[in-house]
Formats: structure tokens, C-alpha cells, sequence
């Protein structure tokens, strides 16, 4: 039997049809963009058993001549990048940098997203709100976390396409991105005006006990940091700006019951991933009926997990009230949780109050069947999202 070709459909607005018969095969061969075959699993339960499970590895898929989902374009050793946090005792520093409790954020974070969205008046409709909103939020917000200017944002913003692309073979752009954006972060750790968590782990350089850091250790924290953190929280508003604006119950729900509480549905129902969480196997394992050999390849399908019937009752419905809601898949599961999950809830609440509060009358200002969605990582988002109001 041929592998069917992975990933699915870009279009950000519906499930990929592929899903729907993928319910009588939940693991099935897939031929990923780098050539190499790999386990497509759909189903909740068996995605969860994937994540959760050690013989499944995440640090092990950027290891030399395993089968690829796409081409590495970030270092390998970065694959893994809170475990090797977690090996150098920075993973405290880190966890209290990205706490949305830090003093004063909730107040910048609404100010900043309320600033954006004058400026989105002020220049007129129709307005660019991933451009205009969305990537400079996220971005802003981890500027302040890392304690860099956030006029810098952009400069470290421009990586990400090419840092998180889907591509068949590696990209030499992705190199030359990073060893620029390790040089900037690397600068950083000497400037006295840096604060945050930067500052922090800059300070570590004069303890004993942390005599083994280099500098471009503590720089890959501050570049991942923000690439990782960036792509996902701007991925995942930008997708939850796209439902309010495209699907009448998501913006009814909201309007009529607040944008607290629904954080956790408006994640299962998020489409901004697209491509399967990768793990290789380690040893024999079976995946219900199928024998996954050590040193396979294993994508676990968030969104099809996701809208599984068999764990979601009505899983198109959109339910704030949904009793399990909060089991999605979104943050994956297992030793790979996000870590960011609290922080990444908090700003994308706070945005979309922000927007529902001043725009009321919010529209797409073209038909949505005219959106031209990307094709790399976080793939179903826009290249554009053109609104009126």
C-alpha cells in the first residue's frame, strides 16, 4: 500500500478531510516532505499513550540518519531545548521568567494590546491584524521577558519563517539567522542595560556553581526563547482571531459569556499546528494493532486528537462548558509539556478581550476563501488577515 503524503491540507479554517477516515485507521504510513516514512497517529487515546511514553523521543529525532518529518533547520542539539535547560540548572530562571504572575505584566500586556489596536484605528481599515497585531504582541511580550528592548523585536522576528520552515533539505538562510540572532543575545549578556531574564543568567556567568555555562549556552536560551515562545503564542491568537472572525459561535460564545473560561476550548478547536509532533521510537512498541520498530518515526496528529468523537462529544461543536476541554493536546503531553502553558493562556486572553472590547464590529475585509495561508510551521496561519471594523 502507497504511504499517503504528510502533511495534510493548509487551509486553517477546516479539519483536513483526511482526518475523518482516518478514524478507522488511527495509525497509518505517511510519507513525510524530507521522502522518509513515519507513523501518522490520530486518535486521542493512542496520541496521549505517544506523548506520555519515554520510548518515544524527542531529543533522539534530530539524531544523524533517522527518518525526518522536514529538514532540521534549528542546531540539533536545540531539538531538545528545555530538557538541555533542565541539564544546566537554569530551569528555574526560565519558569520564573515566563510566569504570568510576574509584577506588572497583566497591565503591560493589556496596555501594549490596547496601543496596537489604536494604532489599527488610527491608520484606518483596512487594518493588518496578524502583521499589525498579533506577531508584535507575542514579540514585545518576550522582549520583556528576556529583558531585551523590544524595538528589537523585529530585528529577531524576520528569523522565524526560516527557523521553523518545512523544507525537504536544509537551508542555508536558517544557519546564517541563527549564528546572527546568537551573536545579538551573546551581546546582550555584556550590556548593562539588559534586564530580564537575560540580566539573570548573565549574572550566573560570576557563580561558582555555574562555572560550566559558556556564554553561547546562556545566548541559546534567550534566541530559543523567543523563537519558540513567539511562534506559538502569536500562532495560536492569530488562529483564535481567525475563529471569531470566521465562525459565528466562537464569537457569540465569547461575546456572551467572556473570553475566560473558553481559553481551553478555543485551544482543542485551534487549527495553527498542521503538522504531527515528532518522536522516534526506541524500542518495539505497540500502538494498538501496530508494531512501531525501534527506530521508526511517529507524527501525533494534535488536531485530529483533538476532534476526536471518541473523547470529544461533538468535537465541531465549539463548547466553553465542555466538562474535558482541558485535556487537548494543544501544549503536547508527557516530559514535553509546554512549560509556557499558563503564560501563553493568560496573553491570548487578554488580547482578545482587548480586541472584542474595542472592535466590536471586527470583520474579515476580504472573503476568507481568498486568504493565502503559509506553508512552513504553525502552517495554518495567514500570510495575511486584512480586517474592517
Amino acid at each position: 500500500m502507497t504511504a499517503i503524503s504528510f502533511p495534510f491540507d493548509w487551509d486553517g479554517t477546516r479539519l483536513p478531510e483526511e482526518i475523518g477516515r482516518l478514524r478507522a485507521e488511527p495509525v497509518c504510513t505517511v510519507r513525510t516532505i524530507a521522502g522518509d516514512e513515519a507513523w501518522l497517529v490520530s486518535s486521542y487515546g493512542l496520541c496521549r499513550q505517544v506523548l506520555e511514553d519515554p520510548r518515544f523521543s524527542l531529543k533522539d529525532t534530530s539524531a544523524p540518519g533517522v527518518p525526518r518529518q522536514y529538514a532540521l533547520t534549528i542546531p540539533p542539539h536545540v531539538v531538545n531545548n528545555m530538557g538541555n535547560i533542565t541539564g544546566a540548572g537554569l530551569r528555574k530562571a526560565v519558569m520564573r521568567a515566563i510566569s504570568p504572575k510576574a509584577p506588572g505584566l497583566e497591565e503591560w500586556l493589556r496596555a501594549r494590546a490596547g496601543s496596537l489596536v489604536d494604532a489599527l484605528v488610527g491608520e484606518g481599515a483596512p487594518g493588518e491584524l496578524r502583521s499589525g497585531f498579533a506577531d508584535p504582541y507575542s514579540a514585545g511580550l518576550h522582549c520583556r521577558l528576556l529583558g531585551i528592548p523590544e524595538d528589537d523585536g523585529p530585528r529577531l522576528l524576520r528569523s522565524l519563517d526560516v527557523a521553523f520552515m518545512n523544507a525537504p533539505r536544509e537551508i542555508e538562510a536558517a544557519r546564517l539567522n541563527w549564528d546572527r540572532d546568537m551573536a545579538y543575545m551573546v551581546a546582550r549578556l555584556d550590556d548593562p542595560a539588559t534586564g530580564g531574564l537575560m540580566a539573570e543568567l548573565a549574572a550566573l556567568r560570576d557563580d561558582p556553581d555555574y562555572a560550566h555555562l559558556t556564554d553561547e549556552m546562556l545566548a541559546t536560551v534567550g534566541v530559543t526563547l523567543f523563537g519558540a515562545g513567539v511562534i506559538s503564542t502569536a500562532g495560536f491568537l492569530t488562529m483564535a482571531l481567525v475563529s471569531v472572525l470566521t465562525r459565528p459561535d466562537v464569537r457569540d460564545a465569547l461575546a456572551g459569556g467572556g473570553v475566560v473560561g473558553a481559553m481551553d476550548e478555543l485551544l482543542r478547536v485551534n487549527l495553527s499546528i498542521g503538522d504531527g509532533l515528532p518522536r522516534i521510537a526506541l524500542e518495539d512498541v505497540w500502538l494498538g494493532d501496530v508494531l512501531v520498530r525501534a527506530g521508526e518515526l511517529v507524527l501525533v496528529l494534535v488536531e485530529a486528537a483533538n476532534h476526536d468523537p471518541e473523547h470529544f462529544a461533538d468535537p465541531l461543536v465549539f463548547r466553553p462548558g465542555r466538562e474535558n476541554a482541558a485535556d487537548h493536546l494543544s501544549f503536547g503531553g508527557g516530559r514535553h509539556y509546554c512549560p509556557a502553558t499558563a503564560l501563553g493562556k493568560r496573553h491570548a486572553e487578554i488580547a482578545l478581550e482587548v480586541v472584542l472590547e474595542r472592535l466590536p464590529g471586527l470583520r474579515l475585509a476580504v472573503p476568507v476563501e481568498q486568504l493565502v495561508w503559509r506553508t512552513n510551521f504553525m502552517k495554518r496561519l495567514p500570510e495575511r488577515l486584512p480586517v474592517a471594523w
